[in-house]
């Protein structure tokens, strides 16, 4: 199983940016596929996700801002991001969680300017 992130990069402040990743490979089964951000030395931070049955969660920062979305077809998710803040720069990690494992890619960075 892989994932592929894309979409980072460098934009002002309340700007806006379209992250998306897509899955490939053995996935036979979908739980949910999400979003975490990692800032520099910082912890590793929830997002947002969505599950196979369309639930959708955000985290508190992101409320508002950031829109999670999936492909009609395929293992492909988006997240749409506006109003972004100097904040919000990290390397933004998507994860694909399935019954018989928990797989991340590798990490689209994005910097916001002020």
């Amino acid at each position: 199983v892989q994932l592929q992130a894309s979409g980072g990069g460098l934009v002002e402040a309340g700007g806006s940016l379209r992250l998306a990743c897509a899955a490939s490979g053995s996935i036979f089964s979908v739980n949910a596929m999400a979003w975490y951000r990692q800032a520099p030395g910082s912890q590793r931070d929830y997002v947002a996700h969505i599950t196979s049955g369309g639930a959708i969660g955000y985290g508190d920062s992101v409320k508002g801002r950031f829109t999670i979305s999936r492909a009609n077809t395929g293992n492909t998710v988006y997240l749409q991001m506006n109003s972004l803040r100097p904040e919000d720069t990290a390397v933004y990690y998507c994860k694909l969680d399935t019954p018989y494992g928990t797989y991340w890619g590798q990490g689209t960075l994005v910097t916001v300017s002020s």
